[in-house]
């Protein structure tokens, strides 16, 4: 069996999966409960001054029969006394030596208040610190979480700060409510971030009950925005991680949080990047028990690939993502139907018809049977008609030999310059 041990800036773990900083880490029962069933490591739900939260704080979003394909909160960081979650953490820690238990810290922007979290957590035996730079709602109010976060120079000051009185590696988790995650995740590299972890949740509003007119949830009649998370954001999350990594000023491990659900999200996370992935929503809808498939398929998975460490999939695909500028413009695949497979249900004559180019004919055999068929020359290989088409192998998107070489948009227009300077020459 391929190793699945990682290490994340110094921090030890006997799988890539983690639980992430939220309700599932909320107290030592739970950890322990979690290592228990696997879980190679658990960010603390996160630790400051206690807050008082409120009633009614989750929302989903269901989509075509799959329940929780979005989840909503509005709570806030932990609402138990540091003193008892860090007698948690010490006996948690002394229990499970060989298991990552890292500190979410959340405290006002002033290097004193860092410095006394910083020495009492680390003083309990934790592994690591997670810098809770992400939050949307409630803290931000107060001007911590993704207020902090959204601001590249104060994300480096209290990484600094925090630096300064820490003894175990630190990563910061970066909210992804920004235009650009690689400018605060570049700030947290200067301020000597020794990791960094993303995406933390997306702003957002679950749903508005049309009966009463309500928020989803409300709290008596009131609502807020929330954060985001579960499946849904798994793209989001996957493009941001991905972003980081193929950014050379941002030269620290990435741990990949955001939609995971499964051992196949994680292994994509991993190959954009991310040593390893955290995960919270897909417990808290199927339970700790999830690991023991998560550890069994990757596991799986490497054996298959012929990989001795999960190590090795790091960044493997890194190098294969870019900027539309680096496309080749001159690749072509087209679409083709399998008329022994189609059954005629027409959604992909009708998504081409209406909403793409206009390439698929309905058309009848000599019996007076009817099929598709795409007009090639006319096809741009979009793959609304693969993806709208519910029966597998219906229909294929097959590449095209092309007799012109690789061209892209950067070189064309590099052409196209030289050829005005040449003619202006002349």
């Amino acid at each position: 069996m391929a190793d699945l041990n990682t290490n994340l800036a110094g921090i030890k773990s006997p799988n890539p999966f983690w639980l992430a900083s939220a309700p599932p880490t909320n107290s030592g029962y739970q950890v322990q409960r979690a290592f228990e069933a696997g879980w190679g490591g658990a960010v603390w739900k996160t630790l400051g001054d206690p807050i008082l939260n409120v009633s009614s704080r989750f929302a989903a979003v269901s989509f075509n029969g799959q329940r929780v394909a979005g989840f909503n909160n509005i709570e806030l960081i932990t609402d138990r006394p540091l003193e008892v979650n860090l007698k948690e953490i010490y006996e948690t820690k002394k229990k499970f030596p060989n298991h990552a238990i890292i500190a979410s810290l959340m405290v006002e922007p002033k290097q004193e208040k860092w410095h006394e979290i910083v020495k009492r957590v680390e003083d309990v035996g934790i592994d690591g610190l997670e810098l809770n730079f992400g939050c949307p709602h409630g803290m931000a109010e107060r001007g911590m979480g993704s207020a902090s976060g959204q601001v590249p120079e104060l994300v480096e000051k209290q990484t600094y700060w925090t630096k300064e009185a820490a003894k175990t590696p630190v990563i910061v988790k970066l909210t992804p409510n920004i235009t650009d995650i690689t400018v605060t995740a570049e700030s947290a590299v200067r301020g000597g971030a020794d990791a960094v972890s993303m995406i933390n949740t997306i702003n957002s509003l679950a749903g508005v009950d049309i009966n009463t007119w309500n928020t989803i949830p409300h709290v008596g009649g009131k609502g807020a925005h929330g954060g985001y998370c579960g499946p849904a954001v798994k793209p989001i999350a996957l493009n941001m991680v991905a972003e980081c990594a193929r950014n050379p000023l941002i030269n620290v491990p990435i741990s990949g949080i955001g939609g995971i659900s499964n051992w196949q999200d994680a292994v994509e996370f991993m190959l954009m990047g991310a040593t390893g992935v955290q995960i919270c929503t897909a417990a808290m809808h199927h339970g700790f028990r999830i690991v023991e498939d998560m550890i069994e398929g990757l596991s799986n998975y490497l054996d298959e690939k012929g990989l001795a460490s999960v190590n090795d999939l790091v960044g493997k695909s890194v190098a294969r993502y870019s900027d539309w500028g680096e496309l080749d413009l001159n690749y072509k695949i087209v679409a083709r139907i399998n008329k022994e497979v189609c059954i005629n249900c027409n959604k992909c004559h009708i998504a081409c018809e209406d909403t793409s180019h206009q390439c698929i004919d309905m058309l009848q055999d000599s019996n007076g049977r009817p099929y598709l068929r795409v007009r090639e020359d006319d096809c741009v290989g979009c793959n609304l008609c693969s993806i709208v088409c519910p029966v597998d192998g219906a229909i294929d998107m097959v590449e095209l030999k092309s007799d012109l070489p690789p061209m892209t948009w950067n070189e064309r227009q590099s052409a196209i310059g030289l050829l005005r300077q040449r003619n202006t020459v002349k």
